[in-house]
């Protein structure tokens, strides 16, 4: 097996018995990019001189035996993360240039424990998208088939893990931006509960429902990536003061009396027939290990993608008022005075969807609509989340599609914005609810695309997702196929 195949606890136990070095697994991953990146792109910026320079103090903290799981491995971030003197660009050209004078709290926890950076990785624009298609650097392109998109906004994290880029990411999650393009590629994305990670460092699209989580090859790799980040962290108000266990001690393949809900809302007749059958077998393997399955409602499901682009947009609307070319980003050339550089800074800066939002939010908070939209899909965030509350008095987790359809082809939906939007149906209300979910690979489509499972637990519920997510993993084959890239 090529290095750039290995899991973390794999090269982590390559590395523990001296068979390879940080320096030679880095080396192997920083090729690898080389050598497929021209087709999938999903790197902005590679970063080889960081990555071995890291690669050599991992050697160092290895061969004084100060070595923890995450010495040595080497790692990519979307480029949505603070980097302390590498581009941070968040994939628009208002940011082409930035260099970050500190780092993200949740880099900054991976690198005290020895991980390297290979690289920043592309993204939708601002994190707004569900294809990956609005960067400023151009689409990236699922490895499963490179004429289809890997999903959004995360779509770097996820390519890069199934083109073998990198032997874990970390994406963030705003409305099923970790999950839906973990499916999309085959890949595990986890989407902690708001507030177990920090968003310190962390470009903000919308506030209130961005969260930050790992994309792996597998579920162990996402419980140990989830235990490394997790925690509070005085420098995030959101984060909450609450132990982190050992997400690794879920690993133990029993779900034999779990009760896992199955929301009526979520099998619906539009579901496309190949993620019909995989949910339908995954149904059948887990009543096969002893799981018991509870039907369930979510009555405010229907309003979840209109509630979402309303406060989203609106918190985007906040959020990015601050590139106004004064202080830092893109400043257009020669204005004509002060209210012209704002214009044409922000006009060339931004990118369409990121236009389209910013304008959607800044007309739900204006004078007149304030109550009428921002106010009024508050409240029906509230009913979504009283509905997962509800559904988590009878059962331990849910268990849903993670997309309506396996990958679309590049260019297929960004005609149509609301065709896009509801991409993301399963996966925004569990941001709404700010609970977790997982999304495990659970099948392919008959075009040869992965198809993923949605595993949704009850507030800071990380321990029963990651319990029944590894369960499945164990019992299937799924997440050991490869894109043959």
């Amino acid at each position: 097996m090529e290095l750039f195949d290995l899991t973390i606890h794999e090269l982590h136990d390559r590395l523990k018995r001296r068979e390879v070095s940080s320096v030679e697994a880095t080396k192997a991953m920083l090729a690898r990019i080389e050598a497929t990146d021209a087709t999938v792109n999903a790197f902005i910026t590679v970063t080889p001189d960081e990555a071995l320079k890291g690669a050599e103090e991992a050697d160092k903290r290895i061969a004084e035996g100060s070595m923890d799981i995450l010495t040595g491995i080497p790692l990519a971030l979307k480029d949505i993360f603070l980097t302390q003197g590498v581009r941070t660009t968040c994939g628009s050209r208002i940011l082409e240039n930035f260099i970050p004078p500190y780092d993200a709290t949740s880099w900054l926890k991976l690198k005290e424990r020895g991980a390297v950076l290979v690289g920043k990785l592309n993204q939708d624009e601002f994190a707004m998208g569900s294809s990956s298609e609005s960067s400023a650097f151009g689409p990236t392109r699922n490895p499963w088939n490179p004429d289809c998109i890997p999903g959004g906004s995360s779509g770097g994290s996820a390519a890069a893990i199934a083109a073998r880029q990198a032997t874990a990411t970390l994406g963030t999650d705003t409305g099923g931006s970790i999950r839906q393009p973990a499916a999309h590629c085959g890949c595990v994305g986890l989407k902690p509960t708001y507030g177990r990670v920090s968003r310190y460092g962390v470009i903000a699209y919308a506030s209130s429902l961005d969260q930050v989580g790992p994309v792996t090859r597998d579920v162990r790799d996402a419980a140990i990536m989830l235990g490394a980040i997790a925690g509070h962290d005085p420098l995030d108000s959101t984060s909450v003061e609450r132990p982190v266990p050992d997400y690794t001690k879920s690993l133990t393949a029993d779900v034999k009396g779990l009760k896992i809900g199955l929301p009526k809302e979520y099998f619906i007749s539009g579901l496309d027939p190949d993620v019909q059958k995989a949910m339908d077998l995954a149904i059948e393997t887990y009543r096969g290990m002893g799981a018991e399955f509870v039907e369930i409602s979510l009555p405010h499901t229907d309003y979840a993608v209109a509630c979402y682009y309303l406060i989203a947009t609106a918190e985007a609307s906040s959020n990015l008022a601050r590139y106004d070319g004064v202080r830092f980003g893109h400043r257009s050339k020669d204005p004509k005075g002060l209210l012209d550089m704002y214009c044409k800074s922000r006009a060339e800066g931004f990118g369409t969807e990121v236009k389209r939002r910013i304008m959607l939010g800044t007309y739900a908070l204006s004078s007149g609509y304030y109550d009428a939209y921002y106010l009024k899909a508050q409240k029906v965030r509230t009913l979504i989340m009283q509905d997962f509350l509800k559904a988590f008095g009878t059962v331990d987790v849910i268990l849903t599609p993670v997309t309506p359809t396996p990958a679309f082809r590049i260019g297929e939906k960004t005609s149509d914005p609301l065709q896009m939007y509801l991409s993301d149906i399963f996966t925004i209300p569990t941001n709404l609810a700010g609970t977790c979910g997982i999304s495990v690979p659970a099948g392919m489509s008959r075009d040869g695309l992965p198809i993923g499972l949605q595993l949704v637990g009850r507030p800071f519920g990380e321990e029963e997702i990651i319990r029944a997510a590894h369960a499945f993993e164990q019992a299937t084959q799924w997440h050991i196929l490869k894109a043959s890239l």
